[in-house]
């Protein structure tokens, strides 16, 4: 086996590079990490929260190794993996979970309580969550594997729908979990803010709960040519007018049944005035054309410290929210990372029997490991295109 590895080094605000790192160990500190196992890694995708780290908006060290959309196959198991072998392919959820705490048995796998020490809740290479080393790279160490580890049935059906599989990582399961957490079922109007990645996998799963209708609104033309190409209403938010005057013109109605922000804290304002930044944007427009009762989920990602904010205030984490306004309609708030674990397994289901076609929807581009830096311009600039890095150039085009 080859101890060789690269993978994708943050190296400061703007810049990531390929550099050699070390191959992983099954070690934890200073300890052997017996319920581990070691990755060659398959696929691995460059998610929109990676590139707040790589726009400086975060507190992320340099050095820090990226990735934590992984899927891959297993090289070496610790002693005490009971359920997995050399040879099994499994998607790895982004969440870090031990499955002994408190909050694992409970199902919520996105704040483990033993796994981070400065906070609940960790992932591969991303600030802040446990300093685990990202998954942008030829081979990981994957923790707790038989409780995290979703392996698939069978290794060569899963090659043909690598694409697709991917992204049960993170970005279908959050876009997934977006909408349940909204209310979202058989004959609901949704509207899904932001046609990125994770707003395209939304509206998807959106249409695989029933919903009658999903609009989708963003600032880029093409976004919003990808989502009405699986069937979705479409509003450019850098047209000046207001939004339940958009929505009325699609539905008949002012307001939504339920609203999914895919957007997260750096949104900008509508109209004219699209240039510009306001972080609590999409969370004001939830509150406004949500129907009373409604719900709102949040996969959209807000962090407690933005340093890149032009706003004092939303440099720790404070958004002037029209709370009021969501608390006299009753409306409901889910925020939070998705606890992948909760959906992986059944959607993985609706792809192996074609229920769902999710790399279509978000039009899979499959580059090297060496094209990572490229990947991250072309999304930064807005690419209608979910990156997924090939490191061992084994899937084919």
């Amino acid at each position: 086996m080859s101890s060789n590895n690269r993978g994708v080094v943050y190296k400061g605000p703007g810049e990531v590079a390929v550099e050699s790192i070390a191959y992983p160990e099954l070690a934890l500190g200073n300890r052997k990490c017996e319920h581990g196992v070691i990755l060659k890694v398959v696929t691995t995708n460059i998610c929109g929260s990676d590139q707040h780290m790589v726009r400086g908006r975060t507190t992320a060290p340099e050095g820090l190794v990226l990735g934590h959309e992984i899927t891959g196959i297993v090289v070496e198991c610790g002693r005490d993996v009971e359920f997995l072998s050399p040879g099994d392919m499994v998607s790895v959820p982004f969440n870090i979970a031990c499955g002994r705490c408190r909050n694992c048995k409970s199902g919520q796998t996105g704040i483990c309580l033993n796994v981070n020490p400065s906070r609940p809740g960790a992932a591969y290479g991303y600030v802040d969550m446990g300093g685990w080393v990202g998954g942008q790279t030829e081979y990981v160490m994957v923790p707790y594997a038989d409780f995290n580890l979703l392996k698939f049935p069978d290794a060569d059906q899963a090659m043909e729908k690598i694409k697709d599989l991917t992204l049960l990582s993170d970005i279908f399961p959050t876009g997934f979990h977006g909408c349940v957490t909204a209310g979202v079922g058989p004959g609901s109007t949704v509207y899904i803010a932001g046609a990125g990645p994770v707003g395209l996998a939304a509206a998807v799963s959106a249409q695989l709960l029933g919903a009658a209708c999903v609009i989708v609104g963003d600032m880029i033309e093409d976004r919003l040519a990808q989502a009405r190409s699986f069937g979705c209403e479409t509003i450019d938010l850098t047209e000046d007018g207001d939004m339940a005057d958009k929505i009325e013109v699609i539905l008949g109605e002012r307001e939504v049944d339920a609203f999914v922000d895919c957007v997260g804290f750096e949104a900008h304002a509508c109209g004219c005035n699209h240039g510009q930044e306001a972080p609590a944007a999409v969370l004001n427009s939830a509150m406004s054309v949500t129907r009373a009762g409604g719900q709102i989920g949040i996969p959209g990602l807000y962090v407690t410290e933005d340093p890149g904010s032009a706003d004092a205030a939303a440099q720790q984490g404070s958004l002037s929210m029209r709370f009021g306004l969501g608390w006299a309609k009753s409306h409901s708030f889910h925020t939070g990372q998705c606890p992948v674990m909760k959906y992986h397994r059944p959607l993985m289901q609706a792809i192996l029997f074609g229920k769902v076609n999710i790399a279509d929807a978000v039009n899979v581009q499959m580059i090297t490991l060496d094209q990572a830096p490229q990947g991250y311009a072309d999304f930064d600039g807005g690419a209608a295109k979910k990156f997924v890095i090939d490191p061992h150039g084994s899937v084919a085009a």
